[in-house]
């Protein structure tokens, strides 16, 4: 069984800093920029999603990303050859595979992992050999995090997409079993040898219950903090948030 120990990673997603940009055209604002601020605010990493359709970070990005930054990358894209091949030129420190539909807005729910096993096994093989780390982003479920370990891969994301919707909508009775499945299924992972991550939804009114589970070693945060960063600076809601992190894990 994989323990951590108190200190929780926090990974910034830069996504809608290129949704902002792409929204115009032209250069800004830039989403290498807010990388690096990220980064000299303390992130101990940074996602970046490339879409099939380039909505938001495109390839440039990646680009400079892989040259600039001096904390890792953790590189978001589709089991597709397109996005293979790009991660193994590039090579970044962790790849996450998720699931991707044209039409969503963002992703809307965890890989089916259990349902395409062998060539997720196959597809991931090349990636770790080329040594990234390995992680698939999948919905809280027995069924989805055994087949995870059972491809080889190392690490996993748990979606918390239901749990943040529940609190949002003030249903706690929903919220409450979302955080319940949250806590055992990370459990699970970490008893299977699983390294745990977890995001998407998260903000400072509902990231103490997630950041106090024991076995999640990080948290990837990006809508939210980007949102703040509006009002307060980028600098200022990673702190906040931060703080939250903490708060909660001791």
């Amino acid at each position: 069984m994989i323990e951590h120990g108190n200190k929780l990673r926090l990974g910034v997603n830069i996504d809608h800093v290129a949704t902002l940009r792409n929204a115009r055209g032209g250069m800004v604002p830039d989403p290498v920029r807010a990388a690096l601020l990220a980064q000299a605010a303390g992130a101990d990493g940074i996602t970046a999603h490339l879409r099939e359709d380039r909505r938001h970070i495109r390839d440039g990005d990646i680009d400079m990303l892989m040259q600039v930054l001096q904390v890792p990358l953790n590189f978001e894209m589709a089991a597709t050859d397109e996005m293979q091949a790009i991660a193994l030129r590039h090579r970044p420190h962790a790849v996450c595979i998720v699931p991707e539909k044209r039409e969503e807005r963002t992703t809307e729910g965890g890989l089916d992992v259990l349902g395409d096993e062998a060539r997720l096994t196959e597809f991931i093989t090349p990636l770790r050999a080329a040594g990234c780390r390995v992680s698939i982003f999948i919905a809280a479920d027995r069924g989805q995090i055994e087949a995870a370990a059972r491809i080889g891969a190392p690490v996993i994301e748990l979606h918390t997409g239901a749990y943040c919707d529940a609190h949002a909508e003030g249903d706690f009775d929903a919220r409450d079993a979302e955080l319940e499945r949250l806590r055992d299924m990370a459990g699970v992972a970490a008893h299977l040898g699983l390294e745990v991550h977890a995001g998407h939804g998260l903000t400072y009114d509902c990231v103490g219950p997630i950041a106090a589970i024991p076995q999640v070693a990080e948290l990837n945060i990006g809508h939210f903090l980007i949102g703040e960063s509006v009002f307060i600076g980028l600098e200022a809601a990673m702190r906040q948030m931060r703080a939250a992190m903490d708060t909660a894990r001791k």
